[in-house]
């Protein structure tokens, strides 16, 4: 005699930055083993990597094409990992704080159906370079962000140049449009080495004030201080507990 087939409930999500309906499931005991070996291993590559393939398994397109976890934002990966584990575990997390004033650690409760993404008013993924030549950029994805990893012993001169040779989406000028990832690559780093200085601070304005994910919460210290707190990434949420 067989044994009955389990099944899980479906739940609705939207992902921050494309604004596209998915639908998912909680993760399950097979998606929990991925995570702890991850998480054993020691290594942010081996515990994103985890991740990615968490919420590839537990996605479901409303529209009924394959979901690419690479197309994601890094901000829609954690987001999304949040709002999966909070139907799949337990919506709250205790996360424990250090007071800098009194140096007493803080046990606070996190509720993650309340995490949200927070982008800046003022943010902009067009680069101009003078008046007839610009650039728009794309949001760094894990694919992106797996290539500059710091893991790999690659230095902080590589990485930038790396993640602006990655995120760079098109290239226009007055009479053309030119897509990046098809462009040669040293044509690509030739034309990056060639911007001038105001274009390159721009560019790092894009990735200082990219989207993150925000839970904002107080408390009052033993010295009768209100202090606010912003969690903003991932090992804000989990690996502080």
């Amino acid at each position: 005699m067989s044994l009955p087939k389990l099944s899980a409930p479906l739940f609705e999500e939207v992902i921050p930055s494309t604004k596209q309906a998915i639908r998912f499931r909680p993760f399950l005991v097979k998606e929990e083993k991925i995570l702890l070996i991850a998480q054993a291993g020691g290594t942010k590559r081996e515990v994103i990597n985890a991740i990615k393939q968490i919420i590839n398994n537990c996605v479901i397109m409303q529209d009924g094409t394959n979901f690419d976890i690479n197309t994601l934002a890094m901000f829609d990966l954690e987001y999304l990992f949040i709002k999966i584990r909070a139907k799949s575990v337990d919506n709250i997390v205790k996360v424990k704080y250090t007071d800098q004033e009194d140096e007493k650690i803080y046990e606070i409760d996190i509720k993650l159906d309340d995490v949200t993404v927070v982008f800046k008013d003022d943010y902009t993924n067009k680069i101009k370079i003078n008046d007839n030549i610009g650039m728009i950029l794309k949001y760094p994805t894990p694919e992106i962000t797996d290539k500059i990893n710091i893991e790999d012993g690659i230095n902080e001169v590589e990485i930038t140049q790396t993640l602006i040779k990655e995120c760079i989406d098109k290239i226009y000028d007055a009479d053309n449009v030119y897509v990046a990832k098809e462009t040669d690559p040293k044509e690509l780093d030739d034309f990056i080495d060639s911007m001038p200085i105001q274009s390159f601070e721009d560019i790092k304005k894009f990735f200082e004030s990219l989207p993150r994910i925000s839970y904002k919460t107080d408390y009052t210290n033993s010295k009768g201080t209100k202090r606010e707190i912003e969690l903003s990434s991932l090992d804000d949420f989990f690996t502080l507990q």
